[in-house]
C-alpha cells in the first residue's frame, strides 16, 4: 500500500481520535449494551439496537484509524523549502474579487478547509504544486474558472 502523508500535528490528532474511541468511547458502549440487554426482549429493543449501530462505527473508526497510522509518512514542513509541495502554506489573492485566503497544503486524512486545511488531492492543491510566488493559476471549479496569484509560500 501506498504511504499517506501527514504533518505531525494532523498524524497526532488522529492518534488522539483513535486513544479516545478505544480507551472512552469503546468501554462506554460495551457497558451500554450490557445495560440495554437487561432491559428484556432484543428484538424490540431501540436502546440496544442504537447502542449496537454506535458500536459498529466505533470499530469501523477504529480500524480505519489504525490501516491510516500505519501507512503515515510524518513529514515535517519546516524542513522543507522552495516552490509549493506538501506541507506548504500559501498566501492567496483570488484576482477577480482581491479577496486573500491562506491555506497549508495538507493529506486527505487531516484536510479541513473551515481552519486552511487544503487537501493535497483538492483541484486548488494540484493546480498549486510546483508553483512559486508571484506565479498566478487557474482553477476549474464547480462555479467556472477561478485565476489566483500566489502572494506567499512558507513552511512552518
Amino acid at each position: 500500500m501506498d504511504k499517506i502523508p501527514l504533518t505531525q500535528a494532523g498524524f497526532d490528532k488522529l492518534d488522539a481520535e483513535l486513544k479516545h474511541l478505544k480507551t472512552v468511547e469503546r468501554p462506554a458502549i460495551i457497558r451500554a449494551i450490557a445495560e440495554a440487554r437487561e432491559h428484556g426482549d432484543l428484538s424490540e429493543n431501540a436502546e440496544y439496537h442504537s447502542a449496537k449501530e454506535k458500536q459498529s462505527f466505533i470499530e469501523g473508526r477504529v480500524k480505519e484509524l489504525e490501516g491510516v497510522i500505519s501507512l503515515a509518512d510524518v513529514i515535517d514542513p519546516t524542513k522543507l523549502s522552495g516552490t509549493i509541495k506538501f506541507g506548504a502554506t500559501v498566501a492567496l489573492v483570488d484576482e477577480d474579487t482581491d479577496e486573500e485566503k491562506t491555506y497549508q497544503i495538507v493529506g486527505e486524512y487531516e484536510a479541513d478547509i473551515e481552519n486552511g486545511k487544503l487537501n493535497m488531492k483538492s483541484p486548488l492543491s494540484r493546480a498549486l504544486i510546483g508553483k512559486d510566488e508571484g506565479d498566478s493559476v487557474d482553477v476549474r471549479t464547480p462555479g467556472g474558472v477561478r485565476s489566483y496569484e500566489i502572494l506567499s509560500i512558507a513552511y512552518k
